[in-house]
């Protein structure tokens, strides 16, 4: 307890003590030592130290859903053509494009709430396993496809068996305190910059291996038959490994993890009744007891019911997510279409090897940046102010595309000054992946106890999966309608004031966020 005169920080907070998620700062001042000249000096807890065993395996996990999404990136517009689907028509290629990319992601959005919601009570372990199961089943399944409609079919399967994306968070969260969360969260990127930089380049360089090493390839006549799956089988293989990894290595977060014969059980006849009245009597305890501690103990260990966690802070935050995943999402679809699209059309006109290191070098950059600076600029500006100019900076990059066209126009070849505006619009790309580590601060910190996270992380992925389902075939079907030669909306440049649009909504709804993420123990205490 501070001493008589003391002023305690826990409900004084000052406005540069950023304090978010379950330990609140304990430090406090008193009144004697506003009259030294060194009053201002606050005294912050120490960081406590990231438990960097389990920590890497996270990352190294983290590591396949970007791989296996990122490597067909550059060769989708050439399997696209091949498939015939488009009957040689250039300007639909973009539209079949967004259509396989959002398969994905709605599949996803129909299951991955129940993956969440299963790990909270089964435990993160088992989950995790299931969907690296599922995303390597389903890259080897799209590496031996030749038709459109069986790409969609394998895309479809990789994104309802993975649920990994909210649990994988919330094991982050769960491993880590208040003192060592944004650096954890700095750390995150590399796993999806390692998967930006890898997916791509292996996407490119060993797609059509036939032609492109024929000394090696060339009497292949499996990869002749299917030319793209050398390219899906690294990171299918690269998914089953990371599954082994899992099952050996990897520590359940979960308190009290039930067996899936239990947790059905529970699910089912009195058995459910029993759970509904033990949940009852322990709602019944948590109003009446005026112990703190206790209160705190009962509420920790407890998951929260789906419609106990539907409160402001957690639907402001999913929302918040699904804005910035949308503008993230819709930029990375119409990019690679971009630069594969004929330069008299609207875009660069690259081959999938050129597209490839570029995406490549996106990812290197974007993980050295997001390592070394996210948590210094984070720790200056705080959690709102970095998230909003990171949603800003996708303004910049939108106006950059029809530059890079014209450019290449003027010039008639891919000149100095076309690729230095590549690499402006490369560099500008990556600050809008600072937005991510804040929203997953104000994520975690919306979650009323840590029991709850999956769940909490669940609801935030329904709504960027159902984004990243509409923004990949909106944008690259806006982008088809744009260079359309009958039309030619807007000069070709329709679809980058309509994504300028909706990063400015983006941008309004970021201002409704709070300058300071929430505390756990607010919710104690009211």
């Amino acid at each position: 307890m501070p001493h008589k005169g003391s002023i305690d920080v826990r409900k004084h907070p000052p406005h540069d003590i950023f304090t978010f998620v379950y330990i609140p700062l304990t430090p406090y001042f008193t009144r004697d030592s506003f009259l030294r000249p060194n009053y201002f000096v606050q005294h912050k807890k120490a960081p406590t130290p990231l438990p960097w065993a389990q920590f890497t395996i996270l990352l190294v996990l983290q590591l396949a859903e970007p791989l296996t999404s990122q490597v067909i990136n550059p060769f989708a517009p050439q399997f696209i053509r091949d498939s015939g689907i488009t009957h040689g028509d250039e300007t639909r290629v973009g539209y079949y494009v967004g259509l396989m990319q959002s398969i994905f992601f709605a599949t996803q959005a129909m299951t991955v709430l129940h993956w969440s919601r299963l790990s909270d009570h089964l435990g993160r372990k088992p989950i995790i396993m299931t969907g690296l199961f599922g995303l390597s089943l389903s890259m080897y399944s799209f590496g031996m496809s030749t038709t459109y409609w069986g790409a969609v079919l394998s895309r479809s399967l990789n994104g309802a068996l993975n649920g990994n994306v909210g649990v994988l968070k919330s094991m982050v969260a769960e491993i880590t305190d208040s003192t060592n969360l944004a650096q954890a969260y700095a750390y995150l990127p590399i796993a999806w910059a390692s998967g930006q930089a890898l997916g791509p380049a292996i996407g490119g360089y060993l797609s059509r291996p036939t032609e492109q090493f024929p000394d090696v390839f060339g009497n292949s006549e499996f990869l002749k038959e299917y030319p793209y799956f050398l390219a899906c089988a690294v990171p299918a293989t690269f998914s089953a490994v990371a599954w082994l990894v899992t099952y050996l290595f990897i520590h359940e977060t979960v308190s009290h993890p039930l067996s899936l014969r239990s947790f059905i059980k529970l699910r089912t006849g009195k058995a459910n009744l029993q759970l509904q009245n033990d949940d009852a009597s322990q709602d019944t305890l948590v109003e009446a007891t005026d112990d703190i501690s206790l209160k705190k103990d009962i509420i920790e260990n407890k998951p929260f019911p789906l419609k106990a966690l539907l409160i402001p802070r957690v639907i402001m935050s999913a929302f918040n997510y699904a804005c910035l995943a949308l503008v993230d999402i819709t930029l990375r679809s119409v990019q690679p279409v971009f630069f594969a699209t004929p330069v008299e059309l609207g875009g660069l006109g690259l081959p999938p090897y050129m597209i490839g290191r570029i995406l490549s070098i996106f990812g290197i950059l974007n993980g050295i940046i997001q390592i070394f600076f996210f948590a210094k600029v984070h720790n200056r500006f705080g959690t709102k102010r970095v998230y909003i100019f990171g949603l800003a900076s996708a303004l910049v990059v939108f106006a950059s595309f029809p530059v890079i066209n014209l450019l290449a126009k003027v010039e008639q070849e891919h000149s100095w000054f076309v690729w230095a505006a590549v690499g402006f619009q490369i560099v500008t790309s990556i600050i809008i992946n600072f937005s991510y580590g804040c929203i997953f601060i104000y994520i975690t910190a919306s979650s009323p106890n840590k029991a709850s996270l999956g769940t909490v992380n669940g609801l935030a992925q329904v709504g960027v999966s159902i984004m990243r389902t509409i923004g990949p075939a909106t944008a690259n079907s806006l982008f088809s309608l744009s260079i359309d030669k009958q039309h030619h909306y807007l000069g070709g440049n329709l679809v980058y004031v309509v994504l300028a649009f909706i990063a400015c909504v983006s941008l309004i709804v970021a201002d409704r966020l709070p300058s300071k993420a929430w505390t756990h123990d607010d919710d104690l205490s009211s």
